[in-house]
């Protein structure tokens, strides 16, 4: 909007009679003003200048307003209310596009036409509006859909220490979205320029933003509008999925940078510090955002939510990671240990878990995910036998081969996805083998076969003829 437009929209809110006031102190992005009333916690705010904000709260002598401008308002400039709530323009038309969190463009595709507006803050659908989750969301990820499934309208974290792939797995996840009927939004919270210019070079790559919505908010951004960049995410996200009636996968990266943010608003607002010197509120901060997910009975129709959080030091049991634990359905853990290991991704068997992501599972696949689970253990309590470098037992031994290729098979780069059929054919053909059956050590070998096979596979009864088949390819041509 231009600055001429901006001063029309001004006088216009002012000439209507909307409650007017006048800045009397600025601190940052944290401002008072004095009138203003009568006016709502979360009310749009326009200033004289063009620039906006919204009410954090209402005090009998003044309104404390979170500016969102990039520059500071003057002591004395008038405001107006724009608007008793606080949204966001929305539209089926940001699929495929970067945006910032107001819902402008940032690719230089030209301007996005707005269908409506939804709130930022707007309450999560209630219990009887909603239904059991059931279907499976594939990752295309073998260690995830088969060990650690996700369903649709599951909250799930991403929790990690610093450069274990955490962003890595979630543009993983969101490259393999590209052939389904679900959007991802994925959203950046004070991120790099380089951060984002990375992801969206990545998606474009692989051909997966024509399904994908970039939003994004960056360290030159305010704090405001860095913390504003989730909940207008998961706006757009509700748009598209209660009124438009897709599936939508929101990857929120991450929330500890949200909370760190919110946390310097809090503290420069006067909110007194709690542990860590995060407010009291954090808990509900990331709740009321996280249980936007679900599944509508309405229209059968759901939102996922993944966010991203930071273990510093790998420590799962610091405040930020318990709070978005007890949160969600589950989490995926990225362990160090395990990035050492070469596993991609990094995601330890012993430490994650999927409260209700086995609801998407066949009993095949359950008892191949209990088995996998079994060998993976075997093979580390091995692993730490074999370092004593004792003569080791066949049994032994037969756990260390299994659990080698068990990893060379889980491991997995962005762009490389497999069919629920080729993850359950990965992971049966190793588990059934012997020593004596002769299966070659070469895990892209086994990757290639097992494509093959899946390929005229299209009957699960025939999964163990597929097996037997397997077997004698890759063991005629290890012997060869």
């Amino acid at each position: 909007m231009s600055r001429d437009a901006q001063a029309n929209e001004f006088n216009k809110l002012v000439r209507e009679g909307r409650p007017v006031g006048e800045v009397i102190a600025v601190d940052k992005f944290f401002v008072k003003v004095r009138g203003l009333h009568p006016v709502g916690v979360r009310s749009l705010i326009l200033f004289e200048d063009g620039s906006q904000g919204y009410v954090r709260y209402v005090d009998d002598s003044h309104v404390a307003i979170l500016h969102m401008g990039d520059k500071p308002v003057a002591i004395g400039t008038v405001a107006v209310v724009q608007a008793e709530d606080l949204v966001v323009d929305v539209s089926e038309r940001f699929i495929g596009r970067v945006i910032d969190p107001m819902g402008r463009p940032l690719d230089g595709k030209g301007p996005i036409q707005s269908e409506g507006t939804w709130p930022i803050f707007n309450a999560a659908p209630a219990i009887h509006e909603r239904e059991a989750l059931s279907d499976p969301l594939i990752s295309g990820v073998t260690m995830i859909d088969s060990l650690f499934p996700l369903v649709r309208g599951q909250r799930l974290a991403i929790i990690g220490d610093t450069k274990v792939g955490k962003s890595t797995l979630a543009t993983q996840f969101t490259i393999n979205q590209k052939d389904t009927d679900s959007v991802t939004i994925y959203v950046l919270v004070a991120k790099r320029a380089a951060d984002v210019s990375n992801l969206v070079a990545t998606l474009e790559a692989n051909n997966a933003m024509d399904n994908t919505i970039v939003v994004v908010s960056t360290i030159f951004d305010s704090l405001v509008v860095n913390y504003l960049a989730p909940y207008t995410a998961c706006a757009i996200g509700e748009y598209l999925w209660q009124k438009k009636d897709k599936d939508v996968v929101l990857i929120y990266d991450d929330l500890t940078s949200h909370a760190q943010i919110y946390r310097e608003i809090s503290l420069i607002a006067g909110v007194s510090p709690g542990r860590d010197s995060y407010p009291g509120d954090i808990f509900y901060v990331h709740s009321s955002l996280l249980e936007r997910a679900g599944r509508l009975a309405r229209n059968h129709k759901t939102l996922t939510a993944l966010p991203l959080v930071l273990a510093a030091g790998g420590d799962i049991t610091a405040y930020m990671p318990t709070n978005i634990i007890s949160i969600t359905d589950g989490q995926w853990i990225l362990d160090k240990e395990v990035f050492r290991q070469g596993l991609r991704p990094a995601i330890s068997s012993g430490l994650s878990v999927t409260r209700v992501g086995e609801r998407g599972h066949s009993a095949r696949q359950k008892e191949i995910a209990g088995r996998t689970l079994r060998a993976i253990a075997a093979y580390n309590q091995a692993l730490e036998f074999s370092h004593f470098g004792a003569e080791l037992a066949e049994s032994t031994l037969n756990d260390l081969r299994i659990g080698r290729l068990l990893m060379g098979v889980l491991s997995q780069l962005p762009g490389e996805s497999y069919s629920t059929l080729a993850q359950q054919l990965l992971l049966d053909v190793i588990l059934s083998s012997t020593p004596e059956s002769s299966l070659t050590n070469d895990p892209v070998q086994i990757k290639k076969a097992v494509l093959a096979v899946a390929k005229k596979v299209t009957d699960d009864s025939v999964h163990d003829e597929a097996i037997k088949l397997l077997h004698s390819h890759l063991s005629v041509k290890d012997k060869a």
